[in-house]
């Protein structure tokens, strides 16, 4: 089978290759597990993570992604042959142990031996890839695959921070970045809490102007001041910069949602520029958000069926990736990017 594996820690640059076009074994599955034939996989921002080293994988080379849909082509030891041909999704959560409190509690995204799609073990830029059966979510017949493909990471991780947000009908809302995953919250948002303005911070003029166009309130620079004070902000950056910038922006008690596994050096990196009084008194929040359940994938999903939330993808070859990864960098491109594997 053909795959786009990284092979060498390395900065995502224009001109670089950071992934290397490899022929490799078709992998079998073990026991609880299923072969996926994959036909499209998304691009997350993660992935640089991993390529650059701010979670990296334990071992290399290493097969990255995590927006997997695809169909079930063989099944392990102990998984029904009802499954077979089942069209699924993957996410960025493989496995956890299934023991635990947080797994017994639906937190499995905390728990302590969660393994990683793409990162743990080889993800979706590939012909085929296995993974734990529970894991692979069965995909509504409505969303085709490459609108499908966002949602699994994007759409399910913007989900959860919208349910941490723990928004009232009628509060304001802010979303600061405004790119694969914040583009969805704000359709989800619009449904869920038609009442409540949202306010988009993003600090390009095209990234604005569609916040607007799928019915932003307001958008601005990712360092203006909000018409008035929001009650919760979720932070879809890579950088410390504007999450210093949205503190600033919450009504007392509001509650900032950061929705990042990792955070890029920039110039708040070494100093964060707190300021007590204005960003942190009156009980205000700073909220993480950590991984993704099963629940996410599952209830976005059915909720973005059912109300037609659909991502704007731009589709590449997967041999391109390394083309859709350094337009992700640079954000030459709005919207969600996709790489069509088989057909």
């Amino acid at each position: 089978m053909h795959a786009m594996q990284l092979e060498h820690i390395a900065p995502v640059t224009p001109g670089a290759s950071p992934l290397a076009w490899r022929e490799r074994e078709p992998p079998m599955p073990d026991v609880g597990q299923v072969l996926i034939d994959v036909s499209v996989c998304g691009v997350c921002h993660t992935e640089l993570d991993e390529i650059e080293g701010r979670t990296p994988p334990p071992t290399l080379p290493m097969i990255p992604g995590h927006q997997v849909v695809g169909r079930i082509s063989a099944v392990g030891e102990g998984v029904p042959t009802s499954r077979l041909g089942e069209r699924v999704g993957i996410g960025w959560i493989a496995s956890a142990c299934g023991e635990c409190g947080f797994c017994h509690s639906d937190r499995e995204n905390l728990c302590p031996d969660f393994i990683a799609t793409g990162r743990d073990i080889n993800g979706g830029y590939a012909e085929r890839m296995v993974v734990d059966a529970r894991y692979a979510c069965p995909l509504p017949a409505s969303l085709d695959d490459a609108q499908a493909a966002p949602m699994l990471c994007a759409g399910a991780i913007g989900y959860r921070s919208l349910n941490l947000a723990r928004l009232e009908d009628g509060e304001p809302l802010g979303l600061t970045g405004f790119g694969g995953s914040a583009h969805l919250v704000l359709q989800l948002a619009r449904y869920i809490y038609p009442a409540s303005p949202v306010h988009v911070f993003a600090r390009s003029p095209d990234e604005q102007r569609f916040a607007l166009d799928l019915g932003a309130q307001w958008a601005g620079d990712t360092r203006a001041l909000s018409p008035h004070p929001l009650a919760a902000i979720i932070d879809t950056t890579p950088a410390w910069t504007p999450v210093v910038a949205a503190l600033a922006n919450l009504a007392p008690g509001g509650r900032l949602v950061v929705n990042a596994i990792r955070k890029e050096d920039d110039d708040q990196s070494a100093l964060l520029g707190l300021d007590y009084p204005r960003h942190l008194w009156l009980e205000k929040t700073l909220q993480s958000v950590a991984n993704v359940t099963r629940r996410d994938i599952v209830e976005f999903l059915a909720l973005a069926a059912e109300i037609g939330v659909r991502p704007e993808v731009r589709s590449f070859a997967l041999r391109d990736a390394n083309q859709a990864l350094i337009e992700l960098k640079t954000r030459a491109v709005r919207g969600a990017k996709v790489l069509h594997v088989s057909a």
